[in-house]
């Protein structure tokens, strides 16, 4: 799995099902996570891309830079209902050769995307919860033999995150719309005419939807130190703006995924928000 989520400096312990409120929590917390996820190749594949992992994970509550339960990020400026920051994410590799429509083609590697984003409280229903407006803008880095960039991704997303449920659920829905330029439109959907054959015609890709999403994550702590949690995405692919790609198979796909983190340690310093 290469860099999945940046060499382990942080991983799915940081997974955005668990919402809580920072100040007083251990500044630092360190332990192991295991579990799976379970993608699409690429939005609109027909193959899958699956992982199983074991690893160890940080998470980090500084002031500026944070690898905690809203993600990995560097945090610019914030007030209770503002924050802005360089947040990352990442996708799973997938070989041509496990991919039917890709054969003989590159692999697709691993991608890493990294910019700023914009988060905005709109409500609090109530004491636990609260509805966000999340908006990045990201460069997609492509590691595969190498570092290569890969265009850049836009992807709005309205967020409703709930805490402390009965028996100490959190729970988040989402919904989002992902956005890619040429380039990483290209490099999803396009076919060269050197890999052009006589059912996978060239294709050049254009700028637009990838895919609009709805997801539902969840958590729960099982001890003290173990945590389970979990998520499941759908997305339609409907909408994209290159729906006509020979490598655009189908028009809705599902991903989801199940970890166990075991902290470890923590610091008695205590993170101030």
């Amino acid at each position: 799995m290469k860099i999945l989520f940046t060499a382990c400096i942080c991983l799915l312990a940081a997974h955005p099902a668990a919402f809580a409120q920072e100040a007083g929590l251990p500044l630092w917390e360190a332990g192991l996570v295991a579990g799976g996820v379970s993608t699409p190749a690429y939005p609109a594949s027909s193959d899958r891309s699956s992982r199983a992992l074991a690893l160890p994970f940080l998470i980090y509550r500084g002031e500026v830079l944070r690898s905690d339960r809203s993600g990995i990020g560097a945090r610019l400026a914030h007030t209770d209902d503002y924050e802005f920051d360089v947040g990352f994410s990442a996708s799973l590799p997938a070989s041509s050769n496990d991919v039917a429509a890709r054969q003989n083609m590159p692999d697709l590697g691993t991608l890493l995307e990294f910019g700023p984003r914009m988060k905005v409280t709109l409500a609090r229903p109530s004491a636990g919860s609260r509805v966000r407006l999340i908006v990045p803008v990201r460069s997609v880095l492509e590691f595969n033999s190498g570092v290569r960039g890969q265009g850049v991704a836009f992807e709005p997303e309205l967020a409703y995150e709930t805490r402390d449920l009965s028996d100490g659920w959190s729970l988040s829905a989402n919904a989002s719309l992902v956005w890619g330029d040429s380039q990483l439109n290209q490099y999803l959907y396009g076919v060269s005419p050197a890999y052009a054959t006589a059912a996978r015609p060239a294709y050049e890709a254009q700028s637009g939807l990838i895919a609009s999403r709805l997801g539902l994550g969840a958590s729960t702590q099982l001890g003290k130190d173990v945590r389970i949690l979990g998520f499941v995405r759908y997305e339609n692919y409907a909408g994209s703006a290159n729906r006509n790609s020979p490598l655009f198979l189908q028009s809705s796909g599902t991903s989801y995924g199940l970890w166990l983190t075991w902290t470890l340690g923590r610091s008695e310093a205590r993170a101030r928000d």
